[in-house]
């Protein structure tokens, strides 16, 4: 058996489902697909990896990022993102440092925000190649 990465689906916990939807269509313009049997969230393109939105009670959250977008233009996506009201976490580590919200390495430039949810997610564009996708 062979398992095909391109459609993964990542499933997402969230304490208030509308909300949820709201910010992953309304503010980064994911393509919302409909409501799963289970009442969670669909997102994705046709044939593409897949988002999905479980309802959970207890509140649990993932410490560390549990989705990446990759991007184009790291810088143009941050202000885009910032001006629709996407608020960058700064961290000023040994091990992790953000300039303008973001950490720069030899591989990649990368941004950290949360979503309604309390999610961790990303966008990081990786130096030396152009993303296939622009969110």
């Amino acid at each position: 058996m062979t398992l095909v990465l391109n459609t993964a689906t990542t499933v997402l916990p969230v304490d208030d489902k509308e909300r949820a939807r709201r910010f992953y269509a309304e503010t980064l313009g994911l393509p919302h697909r409909g409501v799963a049997d289970d009442g969670s969230e669909l997102f994705g393109s046709e044939g593409g990896p897949m988002l999905q939105l479980m309802p959970v009670r207890d509140g649990k959250h993932s410490e560390h990022t549990t989705l990446s977008f990759e991007v184009r233009d790291i810088e143009r996506t941050v202000q885009d993102m910032e001006s629709k009201g996407v608020r960058f976490q700064d961290y000023d580590r040994p091990d992790l440092k953000t300039e303008n919200h973001i950490c720069t390495t030899d591989a990649e430039k990368c941004a950290w925000f949360m979503d309604t949810e309390n999610n961790i997610l990303c966008v990081h564009e990786t130096l030396g190649r152009q993303a296939e996708y622009q969110l």
